[in-house]
């Protein structure tokens, strides 16, 4: 498979380059930022800029830490000056190992939906342990560009015995699930499918099997007989229990449980919706408190989507309101740009104003019109603050991505014997790179030049100052000397 690999590369051309070509088209940023996986948690951005300048004119390396422990997190950020030195470095370095560990390199996509996405992402398991991350891409670069490759590994870095490899585009991902399913892989049966996330699996219907059914909405008269009588017809029952308070009413909601699953479900089928005692039921599997919270928790945030996707660009957000502005007044401020749906001024628990709010109008013509003429405008004595409403989650990743464009001040390179040396054979490919110890400190020459120069304006500040101090001390010294000479005549 590796051989095949390499004369698909070679007559298709470099699969990095093709892979920068991708990820630039896929992506608002230049393909010259690729992230840096897998790392020894004893790399220093140091020993990462000496390994990745080998290839071309880096700007910038970040590994990336705990904020509070300063550790390792195990991944890293290196950005390259042109896109070709990026390509070059992911098609020589990915793979190799720095301090004993193999590192792994992909181009850096700032936006995480394709990542989440599940597109052209598959999953291959019953892998044989010795299958590492290079192995398994070696054998599904065939098929296409592949965004990212990885076997799951333990806590001792041992195989799993399955992976994931997502590609560039879908077609090269079934092909890989039709070429590859069922093959021999180091002597074993390989299964290679479409990924899907474990909460999916978790819910489809075919994969739920449960015994427990809950039912809601029942008469106050209602009995464990009347369920029984009822349930009974689809299967075994285990048990039966209507809820009750202490007072041994009903709580009008109870559960039945069944020997096999199969009859759980068929009951749910049949009886979910049905009325009885003109109430109508909800019969479904019975859930665990947490799975109730999830799932609640989800239907909350996808009606908070669709309400964001409802109102898009017609909500504005409004701070440093005057305190004496309420709900009419802020109405009244704004009526005259268009038909207003909602309007809030934000309060405390004793009522006080926040200083914010929000203004809601029909079309969002109405709310460009607003924003623009009232932002910065003065209401009382305050300056209106006036944006388009978002989301808390929305706004967060925004700033993460405003933050993520910052690129650090460049490296220099480090002080000291630190030249990178290659065992015999191809230099730079695929072979284990040796380090000397790093310096103490590694600071940039330019850095050392500002402090020395800074370092001289202030010695020159002291000295001034100085002089000036011994001067009006003789001036005083002198005066005085004038002055007695003047009494005395």
């Amino acid at each position: 498979m590796a051989a095949q690999a390499a004369s698909s590369a070679s007559e298709g051309g470099s699969p990095a380059a093709a892979a920068a070509a991708a990820a630039a088209a896929a992506s608002a940023f230049p393909a010259t930022s690729l992230y840096v996986g897998d790392l020894d948690v004893s790399v220093q951005d140091a020993q990462l800029f000496d390994v990745f300048a080998q290839i071309g004119g880096v700007v910038s390396v970040r590994v990336c830490r705990d904020i509070t422990t300063r550790k390792s997190l195990g991944y890293a950020y290196v950005n390259y000056n042109t896109p070709a030195d990026a390509a070059r470095a992911l098609e020589m370095l990915n793979f190799t190992p720095i301090n004993g560990r193999p590192i792994r390199i992909m181009y850096s996509n700032r936006d995480p939906s394709l990542r989440k996405s599940g597109n052209a992402n598959i999953f291959i398991k019953n892998l044989d342990k010795s299958i590492d991350n290079k192995a398994l891409y070696d054998t599904f670069c065939v098929f296409g560009n592949i965004l990212s490759c990885k076997v799951a590994t333990d806590a001792s870095g041992e195989s799993k015995g399955y992976g994931f490899v997502q590609y560039e585009r879908d077609e090269a991902a079934h092909a890989a699930i039709d070429k590859l399913n069922g093959m021999l892989m180091n002597d074993k049966k390989v299964y290679v499918g479409p990924f899907v996330r474990k909460q999916e699996r978790d819910n489809s219907p075919g994969n739920v099997k449960f015994n427990n059914v809950y039912v809601k909405n029942l008469a106050e008269t209602t009995t464990e007989d009347d369920l029984k009588e009822i349930f009974g017809k689809f299967g075994t029952l285990t048990s039966v229990v209507v809820m009750r308070d202490g007072d041994g009413r009903s709580k009008c909601f109870g559960f039945v449980n069944f020997e096999s699953p199969d009859d759980a479900a068929l009951a749910v089928q049949d009886l979910n919706g049905k009325k009885f005692s003109d109430k109508e039921w909800y019969v479904g599997r019975a859930q665990k408190k947490s799975e109730r919270e999830m799932e609640l928790k989800e239907k909350f945030e996808k009606n908070l989507q669709e309400a964001a996707d409802k109102y898009q660009n017609t909500n504005l957000y409004l701070k440093n309101l005057d305190d004496t502005v309420d709900d009419e007044k802020l109405r009244e401020l704004f009526a005259e740009y268009g038909t207003i749906t909602s309007c809030k001024v934000m309060r405390d628990s004793n009522g006080a104003s926040r200083g914010s709010g929000f203004v809601a109008f029909k079309s969002a013509e109405e709310a460009s019109r607003a924003l623009s003429e009232m932002n910065n405008k003065m209401v009382g004595n305050k300056p209106l603050y006036v944006a388009l409403a978002q989301r808390k989650e929305d706004r967060k990743a925004r700033l993460q991505q405003q933050f993520s464009q910052m690129r650090p001040v460049p490296m220099a390179p480090t002080v000291g014997p630190r030249m990178a040396m290659f065992p015999p054979g191809v230099p730079g490919v695929g072979q284990q790179l040796f380090y000397g110890q790093p310096p103490q400190a590694f600071m940039n020459p330019q850095e050392l030049e500002k402090i020395e120069l800074i370092n001289s304006l202030l010695c020159c500040l002291y000295a001034v100052i100085h002089c000036f101090t011994i001067c009006g001390f003789v001036i005083q010294h002198h005066g005085h000397i004038l002055l007695s000479l003047h009494q005395e005549a």
